[in-house]
């Protein structure tokens, strides 16, 4: 494995963190901390070995003996930071409504994962965006690969009745017009 392999995942790992953390800074940490353990431990690691699935391990055990630290420390609270807006980009050519709702979805669909519990959020961003195979993920989160197909089966269906009660507030395309 080349020093030019790891950088390929980093935005995948970013958002892995951000599942885990909640916080663009302790995720930023966490990837940083995974960068330096894998190109520490890169020698180590067999040619066939499956590179994506290793990182998401090592950033997963080192999250993992953060929270065993921090339960030893003071507890602090964490404040939810805003959006970053400048990941919104508007195409001249779309319809504002349309985006308008794109972006609500887009929202929704966080919001009704950052509602998930932690072993349910971790395993939708793994398969559904991380697009891990099930062996892969049962490696990461060091389990049976029947509890992964069950906990995902299970996370799916909790999305799916958060989402569906959320689309209940969706505008709908008459609703973004005015009669005159």
């Amino acid at each position: 494995m080349g020093d030019t392999t790891l950088p390929a995942y980093m935005d995948g790992l970013y958002a892995y963190a951000m599942v885990l953390s909640r916080n663009p800074a302790m995720a930023a940490d966490l990837v940083q901390e995974t960068y330096l353990r894998a190109l520490k431990a890169k020698e180590s690691l067999r040619p066939d070995s499956n590179v994506k699935s290793w990182l998401f391990t090592i950033l997963r055990n080192i999250w993992l003996n953060h929270l065993r630290h921090e339960r030893a420390g003071p507890k602090l609270a964490e404040l939810d930071s805003d959006e970053n807006l400048a990941d919104v980009s508007i195409a001249a050519s779309e319809d504002p409504h349309d985006l308008y709702v794109r972006n609500l979805q887009r929202e929704q669909v966080r919001t009704a994962i950052r509602q998930l519990p932690i072993e349910f959020r971790e395993i939708i961003i793994l398969r559904e965006y991380e697009e891990l195979s099930y062996t892969e993920i049962a490696n990461v989160l060091q389990c049976p690969m029947g509890t992964v197909m069950s906990r995902l089966a299970r996370a799916r269906s909790r999305l799916g009745d958060l989402l569906s009660i959320s689309r209940e507030t969706l505008p709908t395309e008459n609703e973004g017009t005015v009669n005159r």
